[in-house]
């Protein structure tokens, strides 16, 4: 009767453990903060890695030409979901599989990326977190107005290839229009070209400059930062972390939240729910970080009404 009984036990197949695909085209250390916020999420929702979830990380440490086979085998390692920390990330994710849920950590413009049909009605395998809103650029040129009254010209530092960079252009320069800023376009599409951008910033005479995300400038936030300092050169960015690393503000989405956030996706779909019928989520809260050491070091008094609109200031 016992023995049966074993045998019956033994005979039950084991639960399947998911697999979760993880990629970036930066480095793990470039992104730490957020993929703590991604484990952070899964926790809270009582996945624990290594017992009942697995994740395959994967980095292409700056090298992006590498995603491509990146993304091929995740596939290959047939992951039950597979979560794309960037919009240079999803494409390549995209072409690799029509089948495996895909979610957006984050992305600028999903829709203008093709990524999904509508924020409310994805459709296909994609589905995630936007961090686009319109609101953000004018804000930014609005808040380097504030601190520099006499603001007549701003550098946007960026990677014309970068997805989603073209939709925040074009808000900045709605943006400055209406506060009578000109423009300065600095294209930064590899590591060599950080430091001659700016050398490029200095001919043209900014007063300031927006420094947009992208996987080149993330990765090297610490070098960007340093380098706008050592230029006396107040410095914007929707980055969290460009602010963390030495840069004077960032206005913007939190985004290791929307990274929290995205493994509310992966439990959804775990249990059950289509990508394609989950909504892309919208950020809702917008924060304003200052540097004032940064503000000492390159001589600068942020003005006190600006001060009071921060939501957190590192001294």
């Amino acid at each position: 009767m016992l023995s049966s009984f074993v045998s019956s036990v033994y005979a039950q197949p084991l639960a399947k453990v998911p697999r979760i695909g993880f990629l970036s085209g930066v480095s793990q250390p470039a992104i730490s903060a957020r993929t703590e916020a991604f484990s952070q999420g899964l926790r809270d929702l009582g996945y624990i890695e290594g017992k009942n979830i697995i994740i395959e990380w994967r980095y292409a440490d700056g090298k992006f030409e590498r995603l491509n086979a990146l993304a091929a085998e995740l596939v290959r390692l047939k992951t039950d979901i597979i979560v794309s920390a960037a919009p240079i990330v999803t494409r390549p994710l995209k072409e690799a599989t029509k089948t495996i849920p895909i979610i957006m950590a984050f992305d600028d413009d999903p829709i203008g990326n093709g990524f999904v049909a509508s924020l409310a009605r994805p459709g296909g395998n994609i589905t995630g977190l936007s961090n686009l809103s319109p609101e953000i650029s004018g804000k930014q040129i609005e808040i380097l107005k504030e601190t520099l009254p006499k603001l007549e010209r701003v550098a946007v530092l960026g990677s014309s290839n970068r997805p989603g960079n073209a939709q925040s252009v074009k808000e900045i320069e709605l943006a400055a229009a209406v506060f009578r800023v000109k423009l300065l376009y600095v294209d930064v599409q590899n590591f060599a070209d950080i430091e001659p951008a700016f050398r490029t910033v200095g001919r043209g005479r900014a007063d300031s400059a927006i420094v947009l995300g992208g996987p080149v400038i993330n990765s090297r936030r610490n070098q960007v930062a340093n380098l706008a300092v050592k230029n006396h050169l107040p410095t914007i960015s929707p980055r969290g972390e460009f602010v963390e690393a030495g840069g004077l503000m960032t206005y913007g989405s939190n985004v290791n939240e929307l990274f929290r956030r995205a493994a509310t996706y992966v439990d959804k779909i775990l249990k059950g729910a289509k990508p394609g019928d989950l909504p892309v989520k919208q950020p809702t809260k917008f924060e304003l970080v200052i540097n004032l050491k940064t503000a000492k070091q390159i001589g600068l008094t942020i003005p006190p009404n600006v001060l009071a609109r921060a939501d957190k200031v590192i001294k």
